[in-house]
């Protein structure tokens, strides 16, 4: 796992009529940056978003509807997981989740099942000052947009 990159998994609650689900809180430990943005984005099958990356900015994502394949490439020089990859699936059909995306973190995602519905917190309010863009096929990254999940 990346340094500082955090997981917090959900707890659901389920009955005859559907679901409950506790998304965050702002006394939960993933959470001490606090509020300062709340998005929602819907994205469809196929599409990927990447590479985004926030020298400032802290963000936690929740996939409430479809399935995405995150990843995460750590930037961060004085970081001791600098220069690597990291891949989650969120959404339906998989453990639900919050994943929290430190500064430095450059991240995106590819819609698996869409569409997709990506909400998400960010700790600060938007600053294009702040809005870092690597090109989805940096040769540095050499990430494959279009590979499917490794076979264990």
């Amino acid at each position: 796992m990346i340094h500082g990159v955090e997981i917090k998994e959900l707890t659901t609650h389920t009955d005859e009529r559907g679901f409950f689900r506790e998304v965050v809180r702002g006394s939960d430990p993933i959470f001490p940056e606090g509020f300062g943005q709340w998005s929602h984005t819907m994205s469809y099958q196929g599409v990927a978003k990447a590479w985004h990356v926030h020298q400032k900015q802290v963000d936690w994502w929740y996939v409430a509807v479809g399935a995405i394949k995150a990843a995460l490439y750590d930037t961060r020089s004085d970081s001791p997981t600098y220069g690597e990859i990291q891949e989650l699936l969120m959404g339906e059909g998989q453990p639900a989740i919050v994943l929290k995306i430190p500064p430095g973190v450059a991240h995106g995602y590819r819609v698996l099942n869409g569409p997709a519905h990506v909400f998400y917190i960010v700790s600060r309010e938007y600053d294009s000052s702040d809005e870092g863009r690597i090109p989805y096929d940096d040769p540095e990254i050499g990430y494959d947009w279009t590979a499917g999940t490794e076979i264990s």
